[in-house]
């Protein structure tokens, strides 16, 4: 083989046809930006999780428990201050309201006691409002949209519960604040020595209390080990750096690969571009290969001087791909930014980088190979005779073998993005199945028009539909390109359209839009009269019983704690065992509910008391029908049996409870009521749950349209994040498509030059790729439309478990814009087609 001799003819081919090569440059450059831009954005998340971590616990470890830590809890901290700085946080909910002005606010309460946090700081305007937090009386540090919903200022005193703190300042940065944490009321931090003055820890209040130790000797993980398992059966979770560093950066993980895989699929995209450029392009240098051929070159020779052209075609885009994409990957942190819980830092990430250069260049070369193999078909007779139709050989086994390549390579860039096989492979199969049905598809409609076209239609459309099936056409490819960009983006409007849907309070004039919960048994009646002296709708009240677990099947719950292995600490069943439970009672099932297993109580059923677990709850339990569950219920055994399984629908905001006991157990219990409402102006539910909150300072409102909007933003900022990933998609389809077009326009030009020789004026020339356009970006947005809804349903109901609703006229927008965008993009192209005289056309040939 004659090296000297492919490079040179590489390099003269690169020089024939500048502007599809700049094309190809481009749509590959554009698959490797959004590569190289999220691999980067993941590096540097990784990064700045591993380097804030500490600061993020704010201590070297914690202590966390749904209760009060008892006795033998204490003497351990007792024992560890002697080698560490002990500070306490105890967290719970309250209503709270500045006296100045109007309104109230459900808040999330931090009693803080001690130098919490050790590590990283809590930053507040003004800058020493935290000190003062408690080296003065009375001080309560708030985060900035309380001060907003309350149109207070600091200055102003906060109530909440029976006592008032004066407003010191406002939180600009806290550590592990990101995402939900305000979806049911902003933080406020107060000192744990006025905690008692609120009132609002009594009965049926639930709190979270936690201890930060910081280390003055010895190793987090060392006490980890030793104190983890024994800490287990007192209800209590530590918490290490490490802990919260891993389970972080799986998390965040989680969200960067699947981003990953969206840009991946745009590099994808890329190769089919690279592909579809090869093919016109062997079929238009037929001739030159067949005369290279008859100088002597061999097959192998002229089918490396076009792979080597793939490849440099390639690295020239995928380098200029990286840079844009090192540029990219600044915008990324600015759309989750609300989501994350560290401050990501923008440096270059080189393994990013090589990383996005190799894949582009191997993307390139393999999407190539597939069309270039059949340059070793092309003999030196063809020189002579022209073939117009493709001759059918035999099968190619190195073909075969070079499809196999290109299909493991996909599935390893998938199992490396995602850093799993099963989910890996499982992109992979769903590209490769989403790409066959769209080529069958695509397919099928082709050979549909060309016997189905009516006779009577007129000649412009007929003559534009004949153009998607005649010989050389790039149908196929443009409905694969397109379609799939448009598939992508589809499926993601549609899952978020239905996750969102499941959330809005639009369910008519009578659904609830307040919650009000913690009423104690003696203001229920009051409660009550009030909400019919101001004529508001109102269901019956739920009454919650406080319990825990304490045996399952004969078991009792510290003996299933202590049996488990120390590295099992966050196994999935923990919290089932370690959280305090908020049952009820009742007789029927409610609209959230069905049942899926067992059947429901009636009259005259016989003793123990019968109980109906929610279906996930049991599976992590591990009960089922006619199993038995002992509970401490505030200090006294309660055994019940499991009587049926429920499947919960936790989507809609009203009272959904993991267990439901049949009456006649709990009504003698200790409990507190929880009941609905719904006031339609915002002003009015603001006065409303403002005098509430003056008259029963325990009892907390819920305002379910404030935590609608917050998961809505949440859901759009991540589907932001991934519609921006998917947009690179739908670029390269479009470039795609102007490849493609500019790649065939000397057959068009030939074609319109016949059609002016016989008659046919620009305008009609026009009319006929109008229609040709419009039909492929019908053809291409119709497959990807249904193959977006299969998705998308799928999803909903399998994945998010809801029901399933179709937009009809966002998607109908969708699918216009598609063809549109086809339809300008075909018509630039035919600008300059028609521009030739059909003289200059037919003297060139």
């Amino acid at each position: 083989m004659r090296l000297p001799f492919v490079v040179s003819m590489a390099f003269r081919e690169l020089k024939v046809q500048p502007r599809r090569l700049t094309l190809l440059v481009g749509t590959i450059a554009l698959g490797v930006s959004a590569l190289v831009a999220i691999n980067s954005f993941s590096d540097n998340l990784r990064d700045s999780v591993r380097q804030q971590s500490r600061a993020l616990l704010g201590a070297d470890l914690s202590l966390v428990s749904g209760q009060p830590f008892s006795p033998a809890v204490e003497r351990l901290l007792d024992t560890l201050s002697q080698r560490a700085d002990l500070a306490r946080v105890t967290s719970f909910a309250g209503m709270a309201y500045v006296t100045r002005t109007q309104g109230s606010r459900l808040v999330q309460v931090s009693a803080v006691a001690g130098g919490y946090p050790f590590y990283g700081q809590i930053r507040t305007a003004p800058a020493e409002a935290w000190q003062e937090l408690q080296s003065k009386d009375h001080r309560v540090v708030v985060d900035p949209s309380l001060l907003s919903a309350l149109a207070a200022r600091v200055g102003d005193t906060l109530a909440l519960g029976e006592a008032r703190f004066l407003i010191g300042g406002s939180v600009e940065s806290a550590p592990s604040e990101a995402g939900f944490r305000f979806a049911l009321g902003p933080r406020i931090y107060i000192p744990a020595k006025r905690l008692d003055e609120t009132r609002l820890l009594g009965f049926g209040a639930r709190a979270q209390y936690e201890v930060y130790l910081r280390l003055r000797s010895g190793s987090a993980e060392e006490l980890a080990a030793r104190y983890r398992v024994p800490l287990r059966s007192e209800r209590v979770t530590l918490h290490t750096v490490a802990d919260n560093q891993r389970n972080l950066t799986d998390l965040l993980s989680r969200l960067t690969s699947y981003l990953g895989l969206v840009a991946l699929t745009a590099l994808l995209l890329s190769g089919i571009g690279v592909a579809s450029a090869i093919v016109v392009l062997v079929r238009q240098r037929s001739d030159s290969i067949a005369v290279l051929r008859c100088l002597g070159a061999t097959g192998r020779e002229v089918l490396l001087i076009y792979l080597l052209e793939s490849v440099l075609v390639g690295v020239v885009g995928s380098i200029l791909g990286a840079g844009l994409g090192a540029m990219l990957q600044r915008v990324l942190p600015a759309l989750l930014a609300s989501l994350l819980p560290v401050d990501v830092a923008t440096s270059v990430s080189w393994r990013a980088l090589v990383l996005g250069v190799a894949t582009g260049v191997w993307v390139a070369a393999m999407f190539a190979m597939q069309p270039l193999l059949s340059i070793r078909q092309i003999s030196p007779l063809e020189a002579l005779r022209r073939r117009f139709e493709p001759v059918r050989g035999r099968r190619d086994i190195v073909a075969l073998l070079a499809l196999l390549v290109l299909a493991a390579s996909i599935l390893a860039l998938a199992v490396y993005q995602v850093g799993s096989w099963r989910r890996g492979a499982t992109f992979a199969g769903g590209i490769a199945l989403t790409l066959a049905l769209l080529w069958a598809v695509a397919v099928a409609l082709t050979r549909a028009i060309r016997h189905r076209v009516p006779a009577g239609w007129p000649y412009v459309w007929r003559q534009g539909l004949a153009n998607l099936h005649r010989p050389s056409n790039q149908t196929v490819m443009l409905v694969l390109a397109i379609g799939f960009g448009a598939f992508l983006l589809g499926t993601l409007f549609l899952v978020q359209h239905n996750l969102l849907r499941q959330l809005r309070l639009t369910g008519g004039p009578a659904r609830p839009n307040l919650v009000l919960f913690d009423i104690q048994a003696d203001q229920l009646p009051r409660v009550e009269q009030d909400l019919a002296r101001q004529h508001l709708s109102q269901g019956s009240a739920t009454p919650i019983v406080t319990m825990r677990l304490q045996s399952i099947k004969g078991r009792s719950v510290s003996q299933l704690l202590a049996g488990r292995n120390s590295g099992d600490a966050e196994a999935s069943n923990a919290w089932a065992l370690r959280r305090e439970y908020r049952s009820t009672y009742r007789d029927t099932l409610v609209g959230t509910e069905r049942l899926v297993a067992g059947r429901w109580w009636q009259k005259g059923d016989s003793v123990p008391a019968r109980i109906s677990v929610e279906q996930d709850l049991a599976r992590e339990l591990g009960v089922g029908v006619g199993d038995e569950i002992v509970w401490d219920v505030q200090g006294r055994p309660i055994a019940s049996r499991v009587a049926s399984i429920r499947a919960v629908d936790w989507a809609r905001f009203e009272p959904n409870f993991f267990i439901v006991f049949a009456p006649g157990v709990l009504e003698q219990a200790p409990r507190t009521f929880v009941t609905l409402t719904r006031i339609s102006d915002a002003g009015a539910r603001g006065s409303f749950q403002r005098e509430l909150a003056e008259r029963f300072p325990n009892v907390s409102v819920l305002d379910l349209s404030l935590v609608q909007e917050a998961l809505e933003r949440l859901v759009n900022r991540v589907t932001l994040a991934i519609r921006f990933m998917a947009l690179f998609s739908i670029g390269v389809g479009v470039l795609v498509l102007i490849g493609a077009l500019a790649a065939s326009r000397l057959q068009r030009i030939r074609e319109a030059a016949l059609l002016r020789t016989l008659g046919a004026s620009r305008g009609q020339i026009f009319r006929i790729a109008l229609s040709e356009y419009v039909s492929l970006g019908l053809l291409a947005s119709a497959a990807a439309l249904l193959l977006a809804t299969s998705a998308a349903w799928a999803l909903s109901r399998f994945v998010f478990e809801a029901t399933f609703s179709f937009p009809l006229a966002a998607v109908t927008c969708m699918i216009l814009g598609v063809i549109l965008l086809t339809a300008l993009v075909g018509l630039a192209n035919t600008r300059q087609v028609v521009r030739r005289t059909p003289l200059d056309v037919l003297r060139e040939n």
